[in-house]
Parts: structure tokens; sequence; C-alpha cells
């Protein structure tokens, strides 16, 4: 569990991932247009603030993760979260495979519990990446929710052996269970870590970014990790 009530990041805990993904991954893997510091992670008033911002030339924000730090197999993620709003933003809470150095992307699994992108209001995706699909987010939900960036929303995972489930403010809103299981389309038999972050621009939040809106908050009240 972790309340963000102190002063300064928990190492113990947490890694900050830094720059612009080069050389081994430019643009992140998605030709997102920012570059992550420490400066655009704080602690303020309990929460955790991951600010996107910008200057002359470039785009900045935050992304931390806890790998190598916490990995666990199964079990429930709830985040409580405010989203930002604006075009070209991607705030997510994901969670990677702990393989992935091994056997990279796709093959290591990926769960995305929340992600939002600003050009389309009012949609959460949440998405798993197998290598069945190859990457592409063939088993999404996108659930519409008017009111969804006023204030602070639940999103959580139950993740089992048997079965993915998404909720938004305690409602199922997505279930992930192929019938037949294995490495191809359910790469989740085995320890994830959890990543924060908020992209700008990217396949996915871009390509146009609305340069008005900066700078933009993605909020995090807490993160509840049991099994």
């Amino acid at each position: 569990f972790e309340d963000f009530n102190a002063e300064n990041l928990d190492k113990t805990y947490w890694n900050y991932e830094l720059g612009n993904g080069c050389p081994t991954l430019c643009g992140w893997g998605n030709n997102e247009r920012q570059f992550y510091t420490k400066d655009n992670v704080s602690l303020k008033d309990g929460n955790l603030v991951i600010t996107a911002t910008k200057d002359s030339t470039k785009y900045y924000s935050g992304r931390i993760t806890t790998k190598d730090k916490v990995q666990f197999t199964y079990g429930t993620v709830e985040v409580k979260a405010k989203l930002p709003k604006g075009h070209g933003l991607w705030p997510a809470i994901w969670m990677l495979g702990s393989d992935i150095e091994e056997v990279g992307w796709p093959a290591c699994g990926e769960i995305d519990i929340m992600e939002y992108v600003g050009k389309t209001p009012h949609e959460i995706h949440t998405t798993l990446h197998t290598p069945s699909s190859f990457g592409q987010s063939i088993n999404t939900n996108v659930e519409t929710l008017e009111n969804i960036e006023e204030g602070f929303h639940v999103y959580k995972t139950n993740w089992s052996k048997d079965a993915i489930q998404f909720y938004i403010d305690n409602q199922l809103v997505y279930t992930f269970s192929p019938e037949e299981k294995n490495e191809k389309n359910y790469p989740f038999n085995k320890p994830f870590f959890v990543i924060l972050n908020m992209a700008i621009g990217g396949s996915f939040g871009g390509p146009d970014v609305d340069d008005s809106i900066f700078p933009q908050q993605f909020i995090i009240d807490y993160i509840k990790i049991y099994q």
C-alpha cells in the first residue's frame, strides 16, 4: 500500500524512468514526444503528482515503476486517481511482465488497468497485450463515462490464473479469460510490476498535441496491491 504521504518518493518501492527512451526505445516505442524527468514527479498534499510541461522546444513528464522492487503474481491492484485534460495527453496505470528484458514485448505480457487519451474525452481504455494479439489492442474495452474527468475515481484490476477483471468505481467493465490458456494468449502466470506515467503525443495519445493545455497534472491518491 502506498498513500504518498511522505515528502519524497519511496525508493524502496519506486524507480524513476528518465529521458526519451533512446537509444534502445526512442519515443518509448510509440513515437511519444515527452522527455521524462524527476522534476515532473512530486509528492504534494498526500498525492503523487505527475506533471506534463512544455518549454520552447520540448515536452516533459514523469514515469515511475516498481520494477525489481515490487513484483508479484496474481492479486488485486487498486488506484485512486484524478485525470488531466487536454488533446495529446496519455496518462496510464499499467503493468508489464518482469521478464521483459529476457523475452521482450509483447511476450512479457501487458495489463493496462487504465489508459486515457485527452483527444477522446470521457473514455477509459482497459487492455491486455499478448503475443497472440501481436501487440494490437484486440483484447480491450472502452468505457464511456461522462464525468470521469471530474474529481478522483478508483481503477481496479483483479488478476488470477483464471481471469483478469477490470473495475471503474467498483463497477465491473471488462473480463479477460480465454477458454484455452497458453503462453501466447495468457502470458499472465508470472510476476509483473507496476508503471504510473503520463505520455504526450505518440501513436495513441497524439499525434497532435494542443500546446495551450500545459501544465497538466495526473494525480494519484493511493495505490493498493493485495493478494
